[in-house]
């Protein structure tokens, strides 16, 4: 395990985290200070644990946003998807259809074909 320090609202905290994972975990630190900074800034000194909650609240309102976002969007993806089935089998049954009628007058113009080559020619 890894272990970085990390600086919120003015003080070191020592923490572990998997090897690799060390600038992740500064970064999300970095992030969670400055909504700590702004809390205090909006409210003054209202308590170390009233902002860290409240800067939790915060986050995880926009966390739940997010979330909603993406729950609409996968329905958006999800109705696209659909539409683009829709119009594949649309495509297949007239890609069928054409090719029947391709068949159809590859017969017609075989049996044509025959007839005239089956006529006695005129004048022979």
């Amino acid at each position: 395990m890894a272990q970085v320090t990390v600086t919120i609202d003015g003080k070191a905290y020592r923490m572990a985290c998997d090897e690799g994972q060390e600038d992740h975990l500064i970064d999300l630190a970095t992030q969670f200070d400055r909504y700590v900074s702004h809390l205090k800034t909006q409210f003054g000194e209202i308590g170390d644990l009233r902002v860290t909650v409240m800067a939790g609240i915060m986050i995880m309102d926009e966390l739940s946003e997010l979330n909603r976002r993406i729950a609409a969007l996968e329905g958006e993806l999800a109705t696209f998807r659909s539409g683009q089935d829709a119009a594949m089998t649309g495509a297949r049954q007239r890609e069928e259809m054409l090719t029947q009628v391709v068949g159809e007058l590859t017969e017609r113009l075989n049996g044509i074909t025959r007839k005239l080559t089956a006529r006695p020619t005129v004048g022979a």
